[in-house]
């Protein structure tokens, strides 16, 4: 049933991205407008997800998850039904609550799983972030030729609606709660910086990433950042512990997280862009919507392959093993993409080492954050992982865009442009394998009582 749940909130995720210009014409709305149906997805999921995961620590992961997959329903069946755009930027919010799954799901495993099977299980769990991504991708095509973009919502809401019922059936309430108060000045401040930095990314590419209203709002995020993370330090039951934050085994996750998932977001836009380029241009297959997803199948079976994989490299050599060798294959596909791309073999080479290098470093992502921390703080720490994982996706699918934007010749981006793309996407990759080796090696008996040590030291 966690299975499930994560499969759908991932798949919402992406599923949407491919009929964006079908959307658009529907709805007779504008390019900026329509962007928005993705853009407060992320949005609200960012500021949701480690709320509702310091919920589900302190309530129980159980009934917050429930909750959480109840909200996401509503949101859909909203998105379904829409009319007009606003309605369903709308929906697409309240859907931003089951970003929570993830970090709940985690913590249902941490608790009541068998210690010897957590890691295999937070491995495949996490790798299905990639795996719905991907396949909502290669499944949106189909789905808007045979039907109609509402059914990308339909089919995701029989999916939620099976999960709720499964998992009030079939999923124990975890014994391990916290008690204790959500600091909501530090939610605010959390909320606020979030949205500041996501809106000045997301619309970099349309307003300039130069302009007043960009580089405004990325200096009011960063000010609001620092004001939360004083505000969070001086708490007595802070939303976000700081000094948790400032474990190593957290803090070079983290930053893993956010450069793996610039790349893979990076995928996500730069190669059904790609093949979708008329011939004519001198590169591009004109692919139609649906073949270009198909360019993605690879990268999807690879993540399915390689997530249970590396949860039995998490059992026998740690979790840091998977997530340097994910890096450097993410890395090298990129630079196969950007090396070599004149042939339909070459871009599913490349997807596919894309989605076996993303399947090991997700699913080592979550277990590397368990492992750091204690069992009351799981929910909100894999929840501000999941946050991190979201914004690296925002700002390396925005900065992919403003490349490929920066060389259009008569409405089309140049070879040089998806080739820069293609570079950039490499080097975070390349700078996840640095922080992946700063992450450190844990020992067996450091795995369980390591991050409490940490953070009593900290104190």
């Amino acid at each position: 049933m966690l299975v499930l749940a994560g499969c759908t909130f991932a798949l919402l995720q992406s599923l949407v991205a491919p009929a964006l210009p079908e959307i658009q014409r529907d709805l007779h709305t504008s390019p900026t407008a329509v962007a928005w149906v993705l853009t407060a997805y992320l949005l609200s999921a960012s500021v949701l997800t480690p709320i509702i995961g310091r919920l589900g620590d302190m309530f129980g992961k159980e009934h917050t998850l429930v909750a959480s997959l109840v909200v996401l329903g509503i949101g859909t069946l909203v998105a379904a039904l829409a009319s007009s755009i606003t309605v369903l930027i709308a929906g697409r919010v309240i859907q931003g609550a089951g970003g929570a799954v993830f970090p709940l799901a985690f913590g249902i495993i941490r608790d009541e799983f068998p210690r010897d099977r957590v890691a295999r299980g937070i491995a495949f769990l996490s790798a299905l972030m990639g795996i719905g991504g991907g396949a909502g991708i290669v499944l949106a095509g189909p789905i808007v030729d045979a039907l109609s973009y509402h059914w990308l919502f339909w089919f995701p809401l029989i999916a939620v609606v099976i999960t709720v019922v499964a998992t009030l059936l079939f999923v124990p309430e975890s014994p391990i709660k916290t008690p204790g108060r959500i600091n909501w000045t530090g939610a605010a401040l959390l909320a606020a910086w979030l949205v500041c930095i996501l809106i000045a990314v997301s619309q970099g590419s349309a307003w300039g990433w130069g302009s007043a209203r960009v580089l405004g709002l990325l200096a009011l995020g960063a000010g609001l950042g620092v004001l939360w993370v004083r505000n969070e330090s001086g708490a007595a039951e802070p939303l976000v512990d700081m000094r948790m934050m400032r474990i190593r085994g957290v803090w070079t996750v983290n930053a893993a997280a956010f450069l793996v998932g610039a790349g893979m977001y990076s995928s996500f836009v730069l190669i059904p862009q790609f093949v979708s380029e008329p011939t004519s241009s001198g590169y591009g297959f004109g692919a139609s919507v649906t073949q270009a997803g198909l360019f993605l199948a690879p990268s999807t079976l690879g993540m399915l392959l390689l997530g249970p994989v590396s949860g039995r490299l998490s059992e026998k050599v740690g979790s840091r093993v998977p997530l340097i060798l994910g890096g450097l294959a993410t890395t090298a596909s990129f630079l196969l993409l950007a090396l070599a791309h004149d042939r339909h073999w070459e871009i599913y080479v490349a997807s596919a080492l894309l989605g076996a290098g993303i399947g090991l470093a997700f699913a080592s992502l979550a277990n590397l954050i368990v492992e750091a921390v204690p069992p009351q703080q799981t929910g909100v720490a894999t929840g501000m992982n999941t946050v991190m994982r979201t914004l690296g996706g925002s700002v390396g699918g925005q900065i992919g865009a403003s490349v490929l934007a920066g060389t259009i010749v008569a409405g089309v981006p140049t070879e040089g442009g998806f080739t820069g793309a293609f570079a950039l996407a490499a080097g975070a990759c390349a700078l996840a394998s640095l922080a992946a080796l700063a992450v450190p090696r844990p020992r067996a008996p450091e795995r369980a009582h390591g991050a409490t040590r940490e953070l009593s030291a900290a104190a």
